[in-house]
């Protein structure tokens, strides 16, 4: 008689957080692993299961943080409007609250402009930073008219046949032969969040520059840029290499959310520059009594 063999299975999933943070709360997941974390800023409207594929293509060691902006996916909308410095506080407050110090960061789209003012407020405590299909706010070279207008609504979130419809022309990339592909990974959201939460993002976004003090910013960054990107021309990420110091350019031949579409072919380029997963060699002290990892190159 023999033994039925049976398949090793994965360990389970780390539940979702939800932390009380600065007047928000925040929904949070924290997958484990080895070393620094890299926290995933993610793009206008967009719940954190957006980020699925890209997370399963990442090293499966390395540890990931993510998180839903107040009024997206799970996380109540702000009762009032904020500023990108604002939740760049609220970000470290919820990272103080799941005993994170150091941190690399990662910014798709809109959520780019959140890493660069992470990186910005918290020169000691991020010590990489990943730029996707971004620029520098009010300052950039916006895409054009008719491409911008479909994105005043978070409409494309809660009707995937709508996504679909306009992905094309939107996204640019990969979706131009395979539009359904955004509504398949549109319905991933378990909420489509609020109006008012879209609309305190688009305000946020809308008030901001990072361009008078990208010079400041000394963390080594990885620039990624598509060359038919519609709603972030190519020129913007050739900006932000130029403005900062220790940035490098990776450009590619696709649209705004390849990144997500084809996260096989981007998970090593982002692996390679935030080197293997490790632990550190030891702790250091800050005032703020949060325990913080050195930051090494």
């Amino acid at each position: 008689m023999t033994t039925p063999v049976t398949e090793p299975t994965s360990p389970p999933a780390q539940p979702d957080l939800f932390l009380a943070v600065g007047w928000q709360r925040i929904r949070v997941r924290h997958r484990q692993g080895v070393g620094i974390p890299l926290v995933l800023c993610n793009g206008i409207g967009a719940s954190l299961e957006v980020l699925d594929p890209l997370v399963e293509a990442l090293h499966p060691d390395r540890p990931v943080i993510r998180f839903d902006v107040p009024g997206t996916g799970e996380s109540p909308a702000s009762p009032l409007p904020y500023g990108l410095p604002y939740l760049a506080w609220v970000l470290g407050k919820a990272l103080d609250k799941l005993g994170v110090g150091v941190v690399d960061v990662l910014g798709l789209s809109w959520g780019g402009a959140l890493a660069q003012q992470f990186a910005f407020q918290n020169p000691r405590r991020c010590r990489r930073m990943i730029l996707v299909a971004t620029g520098t706010g009010i300052a950039m070279f916006p895409g054009k008219p008719q491409v911008l207008s479909k994105m005043l609504t978070p409409r494309r979130f809660s009707d995937p046949a709508y996504a679909a419809s306009i992905a094309a022309d939107l996204y640019g990339g990969k979706v131009r032969e395979h539009s359904d592909d955004v509504g398949e990974l549109f319905v991933k959201q378990l909420h489509a969040g609020s109006k008012i939460g879209y609309a305190h993002q688009l305000m946020a976004g809308g008030t901001w520059t990072s361009l008078p003090w990208l010079p400041v910013i000394r963390q080594r960054t990885l620039v990624i840029s598509g060359t038919d990107d519609p709603i972030v021309p190519r020129i913007n990420g050739r900006i932000l290499c130029k403005g900062l110091p220790r940035a490098v350019l990776h450009e590619h031949g696709g649209g705004h959310i390849d990144l997500v579409l084809d996260a096989p072919t981007f998970a090593p380029v982002i692996d390679d520059f935030l080197g293997p997963p490790r632990l550190p060699r030891r702790g250091r002290r800050f005032t703020d009594g949060v325990r913080l990892h050195p930051t090494t190159d």
